[in-house]
């Protein structure tokens, strides 16, 4: 038998990730899902490799702990907490996709063109891996953080250099979407 449990509603899940921001801010810790590699990483010793990966990951542990309740979070929302996993996406985005080949939209969260198990053993999959793991990976670094960091944690802090990356993060999802997909698929 599958249980099936209504998310929160929005007007308890943003005061709930206020508090949490507020309890960070007492404590004097920063939230951001990419410094996690940077934890790993060193918990893995490539403190003897690298400068960058000598500190002290032990007292980083609390935000792997955070990433793990994400994951088991995700899983439980997807598994208990969805009554279905069709996409209801406005016409028009769907119009647009069916332009670019996509089929079987909104069956699911990401579209099996590009992230399905078949696309993944070719060369084109292999080069979206490729290709956007080095975006993102350079992106993180050159921005001093990724999109949760700057987005939830900087802006929640005031932070000027959160506020332009957050920005410079939508136009980078306007231009990918609208200028660059359409040759990439």
């Amino acid at each position: 038998m599958e249980l099936i449990l209504k998310p929160w509603p929005l007007y308890l899940a943003g005061p709930g990730i206020a508090v949490v921001m507020g309890l960070l801010v007492y404590f004097g810790k920063s939230f951001g899902v990419s410094s996690n590699l940077r934890t790993m990483c060193s918990l893995a010793g490539a403190g003897k490799y690298a400068e960058c990966f000598k500190f002290d990951w032990k007292s980083q542990i609390w935000n792997l702990i955070f990433v793990a309740g994400a994951m088991i979070g995700g899983y439980i929302a997807h598994n208990y907490l969805t009554e279905s996993h069709q996409i209801n996406l406005n016409p028009n985005t769907v119009n647009s996709l069916k332009e670019l080949g996509f089929t079987n939209i909104g069956a699911a969260y990401m579209p099996q063109g590009i992230f399905g198990v078949d696309v993944l053993f070719t060369v084109k999959g292999w080069l979206y891996l490729l290709t956007g793991g080095m975006l993102v990976g350079f992106g993180t670094r050159y921005a001093g953080g990724c999109t949760s960091g700057h987005a939830i944690s900087g802006l929640s802090n005031l932070q000027v250099p959160s506020l332009i990356a957050v920005v410079g993060f939508f136009i980078g999802g306007l231009v990918m979407t609208h200028l660059l997909l359409p040759f990439i698929v």
